[in-house]
């Protein structure tokens, strides 16, 4: 049975989830959003696609998020956080966590060193949480702002990504060629096997 991921618990609690760069400044700011020429890797916006978390490494990096950008959490208040995300029921991931499961994840999580960011990917375009532009509109803005640079890196192609699923299209290596205005090559090139995963998961949301 499908479950539609439900963010009341996170909302009521005040729970931070999204979180725009704090220490890196824009090369630019839009009404839309801000860019980032040389990128930033402290962009971090859980649970913005529809896409839900399927492996135990994405799930645990999620928790590493959620305890960094919510420090004030005791050890107690992250295990019940940590215990609602892991409900299959609650709509944030698609496999079953056993009690045991969650206890060593909240344990491992709990060693790391919440000073330390967690990993992220290189973001270059950050749109601001209610753009009102269209989808057609985010990715020609996209297309615009990476061609001043006349490469495609990783980050872009990951950008497009995210904005054709958000609007519910369907991911495809034509697609994004099309909106990056470059080759099929050059996708493919540039698509770490991360991302070509990302890419089917995304897509199996749809």
């Amino acid at each position: 049975m499908s479950h539609e991921r439900n963010l009341d618990y996170l909302v009521k609690r005040r729970i931070i989830y999204r979180r725009t760069p704090i220490d890196d400044q824009p090369t630019e700011s839009f009404d839309w959003g801000d860019y980032y020429e040389n990128g930033t890797y402290e962009c971090y916006e859980l649970f913005r696609s529809r896409a839900k978390i399927t492996t135990y490494k994405s799930l645990k990096w999620h928790m590493y998020v959620l305890w960094y950008l919510n420090p004030q959490l005791d050890q107690d208040q992250f295990h019940e956080l940590s215990k609602y995300i892991c409900n299959k029921r609650t709509g944030f991931v698609t496999f079953t966590v056993s009690d045991s499961l969650l206890d060593t994840m909240v344990y491992d999580v709990s060693m790391m060193d919440l000073e330390e960011p967690p990993r992220n990917k290189l973001r270059k375009i950050i749109f601001k949480e209610f753009c009102k532009l269209t989808v057609e509109e985010k990715l020609k803005v996209v297309g615009t702002m990476v061609g001043r640079a006349k490469s495609v890196t990783e980050s872009d192609i990951y950008q497009c990504m995210l904005d054709i699923h958000d609007e519910g299209g369907l991911i495809t290596i034509r697609g994004l060629a099309d909106v990056l205005k470059c080759s099929y090559r050059t996708i493919h090139r540039n698509m770490s096997m991360d991302l070509k995963k990302e890419k089917e998961l995304l897509n199996k949301e749809i």
